[in-house]
């Protein structure tokens, strides 16, 4: 199924990301999350993809899984950023063979090992390169990501959206948020969006908050403001990890019902692999 037609109006979109798990152990745990998030019927999940492309080969693996033995609709992270228009066009078929009609075009970060040829050696330089690609190749929906406070290597918001446009330009069908916590920064955001002309779908992401420190360090690398209040709240009871999940739950569930009142079309979240926040946060959504 392509996750364009989830995008009907007939009800909300309801999405869980996810990373790959390191170890087998952690597979299992996985595994278990994943099926406890089913019960919710989402109307998709999405996969993400090694910083670089590491292990691609079970990122992939691991997407068909969820696809195919789990049943659950996939979107494929796909990063190009360290990739050869050869390679890409391999992953992709690799991808297409597991049944995966969904790809979210990302330009991704560097490799770790810094092993990257100069910018311009590379096929893909940005995001909007990898989804004209893929456009070419036919039978993909394709998802891309969307800033409301500005990617953090974008010098101004301005930019940005300009990136995003030349994103939808070259094929994109929907777009997918960053995390924020503010809603009046997803709101601002579609308002300039739309104002560019864009229509695509706008799927705002949100994090229910688990950690402290951990909201700090995702925030810093995604360049999401805390709002003070959060920061006040749990500062001063941030090793209290039972009353920080259920400040997050509810700060979310709040932010949920606030973007949904006022047309967002559904929410993405950024699960962590864990069931607990979003399972309860959609439950109280869906009125369960």
């Amino acid at each position: 199924m392509k996750v364009l037609g989830c995008f009907d109006g007939r009800k909300p979109v309801f999405s869980f990301e996810f990373f790959l798990p390191k170890t087998p152990e952690g597979m299992v745990q996985f595994k278990n999350t994943i099926r406890d998030l089913k019960r919710l019927s989402p109307s998709f999940v999405t996969l993400t993809y090694g910083a670089g492309g590491s292990g691609r080969d079970r990122t992939i693996e691991t997407a068909g899984m969820i696809q195919n033995e789990l049943g659950l609709t996939t979107v494929a992270h796909l990063t190009c950023i360290a990739h050869t228009r050869s390679e890409i066009e391999a992953i992709v078929g690799k991808i297409r063979g597991r049944g995966i009609e969904n790809i979210m075009a990302l330009r991704g970060d560097p490799p770790k090992d810094g092993a990257l040829p100069p910018e311009d050696r590379r096929d893909y330089r940005y995001a909007v390169d990898l989804v004209r690609h893929i456009r070419k190749m036919d039978g993909f929906c394709i998802g891309v990501a969307g800033y409301p406070e500005k990617h953090p290597e974008a010098d101004t918001m301005e930019n940005d959206l300009r990136h995003l446009k030349e994103k939808v330009a070259g094929g994109a069908d929907f777009i997918t948020t960053q995390l924020f916590f503010d809603n009046a920064d997803y709101f601002r955001f579609v308002e300039k969006v739309r104002a560019m002309g864009i229509t695509l779908p706008i799927l705002p992401g949100l994090m229910p908050v688990t950690n402290y420190s951990q909201l700090q360090k995702f925030a810093a690398m995604c360049g999401a403001r805390i709002p003070d209040e959060i920061t006040r709240t749990l500062e001063s009871r941030q090793n209290d990890t039972e009353y920080v999940i259920q400040y997050g739950i509810d700060w979310t569930h709040r932010q949920a019902r606030d973007l949904l009142d006022h047309g967002a079309p559904g929410i993405h979240f950024y699960t962590l692999n864990k069931s607990r926040s979003t399972e309860v946060i959609l439950s109280r959504l869906l009125g369960r």
